[in-house]
């Protein structure tokens, strides 16, 4: 048994921290009837990383799978009939609208939990529910600069930079997912549902826990460090080699004499053997090892440095990670096919848990694909079916 079979989640949610916080639940067994707008669908489908025909981009793809696609148009007069039916069998029910929008249609939390009041609401947005900036519209990017990520984020020659990966969005999925799996285990003990209020801003303090605390606690403001690791020790850095670039963390004493060592400066080490002399001559021993590692190969280094134990990594290309060794004693990798798509991997990068999950949920869905066996669940018959289809509202 997995730990969500049984559980129905109504997915409302559109792009990446919605629809990946949905997935957490479905790799856990949980049902998730995704339900997107008529003709267009999750604007994923066709949004990242292009206009994808058959809508089945690899964002959408990535973020759905296992899911059923249930199309609604929300304004429509008989969307409320659809809804509370839907409801009234569900567990979670998760939005990520602008705020006030779930209310305007008829279907906030309190409207919802008078139908069901086991329910668990949970909104996802990008600055909560509720303050004077709760209306404003919030991407990933926008959440990376207003949030102070962006300003620890960069290199002083050139300023701030976003990550190239969605540094809130996945985030913020997971942080949601722990919520509502919380929320379903207080259920459990008081028999009541819940609203959950999931702010992206908030995700974000989490992610720059540590530099907001030292500057909360002692007025402590990062700079802009490039690839230097926080402690501006010299030695954690990236350094360019012969064929591209290694990332070394040598912060330990025995760690930073290894390293000296290997590349050639055993010399020098004595000079800037203590973590003072290192800070107050950082530049010249950057400049000695960035000279020393770039006169070999990443593999000439590499065998050496991790024989010795110093963390050391090579920076390498998505092409080179996806033929990962490990990921096969990980399975975070899985293969399998998409219409339109054929037979392609996709990332299961799930907690390892024995012997009951998480499981890999299947495909993801066509837009609409079970709208009407979901409907005949709730007990439509053929000829309503029939009807809601030809008006557009399903």
């Amino acid at each position: 048994m997995l730990a969500f079979d049984g559980i129905t989640v109504l997915d409302f949610t559109q792009v990446l921290a919605g629809p990946f916080a949905t997935l957490q639940l479905a790799n856990l067994g949980a049902e998730v009837i995704k339900i997107e707008p008529p003709g267009v669908g999750d604007m994923t489908r066709g949004l990242m990383p292009g206009d994808e025909k058959g809508g089945m981009s690899p964002s959408f793809i990535t973020c759905n799978l296992g899911k059923r696609s249930l199309t609604l148009d929300l304004k429509a007069d008989d969307a409320a009939e659809i809804v509370h039916a839907l409801v009234t069998r569900a567990d979670v029910l998760v939005e990520n609208f602008k705020p006030g929008v779930m209310d305007r249609l008829g279907f906030g939390f309190q409207a919802l939990a008078e139908i069901n009041p086991l329910l668990i609401y949970c909104s996802i947005s990008g600055y909560g529910q509720g303050g004077p900036k709760a209306r404003l519209a919030a991407f990933d990017g926008a959440i990376q600069a207003s949030s102070g990520m962006m300003a620890i984020s960069g290199h002083p020659e050139t300023g701030p930079t976003r990550s190239g990966y969605f540094a809130v969005d996945m985030p913020t999925a997971l942080n949601a997912a722990f919520s509502i799996s919380a929320a379903l285990l207080r259920r459990q003990n008081t028999g009541v549902g819940q609203r959950l209020d999931v702010a992206m801003l908030d995700t974000a303090m989490l992610m720059i826990a540590p530099q907001m605390g030292a500057y909360l606690i002692d007025g402590t403001e990062p700079e802009l460090q490039g690839n230097r690791s926080p402690t501006r020790q010299p030695t954690a850095d990236v350094f360019p080699v012969a064929d591209g670039y290694l990332q070394i963390v040598a912060l330990r004493e025995a760690h930073i004499e290894s390293l000296f060592d290997i590349v050639g400066l055993a010399s020098e080490y004595t000079h800037y053997d203590t973590p003072a002399l290192r800070l107050e001559h950082r530049d010249k021993v950057r400049d000695l090892l960035r000279a020393a590692l770039g006169r070999r190969s990443k593999a000439a280094w590499l065998d050496p440095l991790l024989e010795a134990n110093v963390p050391v990594s090579e920076v390498r290309t998505l092409a080179e990670v996806a033929e990962e060794e490990q990921f096969g004693y990980r399975d975070t990798l899985a293969t399998l096919s998409t219409p339109g798509k054929g037979n392609h991997r996709i990332v299961f990068a799930g907690h390892h848990a024995a012997p009951d999950g998480p499981r890999f949920p299947g495909r993801a869905p066509l837009l609409g694909e079970h709208s009407k066996a979901i409907l005949a669940e709730m007990g439509c018959d053929e000829e309503r079916i029939a009807e809601l289809v030809d008006r557009g509202v399903v």
